[in-house]
């Protein structure tokens, strides 16, 4: 892996360049391995919290982890093309639109204890929109390239806050055109299903049960390009102690080792389809 600026990156990918990198401030990652239609984002993989920031925060590392989606860049990591957030989404958040992605509560609790100043709300803010110069770039070659392609959209959640059963998998799908869509998403959803992962009897697989698919990364995505669908993925984390922040291993391997197989069969079944 290689330190590049944002105009290093967005210029690679112009070239088709085959690289592994992480943006000078180091703030994402970025992994292409060859060019195909398809792509996963995991924008909430990042726990990297700015030190300036540290002692006029509310909450803790583990409150921060807890809200995060850990190991979301490691179920896909093996795919071709990755790219992912390395900041905790405290600091900013990419899956919110830049007037919203800076918090001043989370989860019912007061987030800092003075107000951010102009210029630190600005440090943050070009990170996120540097993201975005990225992905519109990577997206935008996609698309040039291969006429249609697929984001596979990495997200996890918290579970034992729910006061009903709620799936191993939720798909949110309420921003996308499920009409054009659709018999890719239950292609998907049905694919979930079949993951046979360390002490989970079923992987139950759900659309719009839990979340909707209302974030930025994939808002922007969809309205800013035209043969582009966007799946939100949430995992329900059973792959860790969301209580105790304990990983377990052995669920998170066998989410990436099967994940590579059924991700790669149904983005070549999507690019049939839609090509």
């Amino acid at each position: 892996m290689i330190k590049l600026s944002v105009p290093e990156i967005i210029a690679r990918i112009k070239n088709e360049e085959i690289f592994e990198a992480v943006s000078e401030d180091y703030s994402f990652t970025l992994k292409i391995d060859t060019y195909v239609p398809y792509l996963c984002g995991a924008v909430h993989d990042g726990h990297q919290f700015r030190k300036k920031l540290w002692d006029n925060c509310y909450h803790s590392e583990y409150d921060r982890w807890y809200e995060e989606d850990p190991c979301t860049k490691e179920f896909v990591r093996t795919l071709p093309i990755v790219i992912a957030g390395c900041d905790s989404r405290f600091e900013y958040d990419l899956n919110r639109d830049p007037a919203n992605a800076i918090f001043e509560d989370a989860w019912g609790k007061k987030l800092w204890k003075s107000p951010l100043s102009a210029a630190m709300k600005e440090k943050s803010l070009a990170k996120h929109a540097a993201f975005y110069k990225v992905v519109h770039a990577l997206v935008e070659k996609l698309e040039q390239k291969f006429g249609t392609i697929v984001v596979y959209d990495m997200h996890s959640y918290n579970w034992k806050r729910w006061d009903r059963e709620v799936p191993v998998i939720n798909l949110g799908t309420s921003n996308i055109d499920n009409e054009r869509y659709g018999n890719s998403v239950e292609l998907w959803r049905h694919s979930l299903s079949r993951l046979q992962l360390p002490g989970v009897e079923e992987t139950s697989s759900k659309i719009n049960d839990t979340f909707y698919g209302n974030g930025y990364f994939l808002k922007y995505i969809t309205k800013t390009f035209r043969n582009t669908l966007v799946l939100a993925t949430e995992f329900k984390k059973i792959y860790c102690d969301e209580l105790q922040q304990i990983i377990f291993p052995e669920v998170v391997s066998a989410i990436e080792t099967q994940l590579k197989t059924q991700i790669e069969e149904h983005a070549n079944s999507f690019y049939k389809e839609h090509n």
